[in-house]
């Protein structure tokens, strides 16, 4: 599964519990197309169930339409389509967390921008 990382503003926090089912979305503004919204296009994001209450406890922490990171996960959804996943959630003034953060690639030493068949003629 692919893991991103986005910032867009804050809208807000939702869980409902239904019997054993557990929903809960985070919900953030984009920019609006034009045609058919003006303001902010309002988005939902499911949040994955393993950390449902740590990113909707997160939520009551933020102000509405400050600038949050959202981390989330791309999974496999029907149609060859995929189904985003909130993972955690915090304000872009904070410094990314241990758990937002991925290696960075190492840069690699720069090579000559010959192509191999033109060293050989040298």
């Amino acid at each position: 599964m692919a893991r991103s990382t986005m910032e867009v503003a804050f809208l807000g926090t939702q869980m409902t519990q239904v019997e054993e089912t557990k929903y809960a979305k985070v919900f953030y503004g984009d920019e609006p197309d034009g045609k058919t919204e003006h303001g902010l296009s309002i988005i939902g994001m499911a949040i994955a169930d393993e950390v449902a209450n740590e990113v909707f406890a997160a939520g009551a922490n933020i102000d509405p339409l400050q600038l949050v990171r959202i981390t989330f996960e791309v999974a496999r959804g029907g149609q060859n389509k995929g189904k985003n996943l909130a993972l955690h959630i915090e304000p872009v003034d904070a410094k990314p967390s241990a758990r937002t953060t991925t290696p960075q690639a190492q840069p690699t030493p720069s090579q000559p921008a010959k192509p191999a068949a033109d060293s050989a003629k040298a």
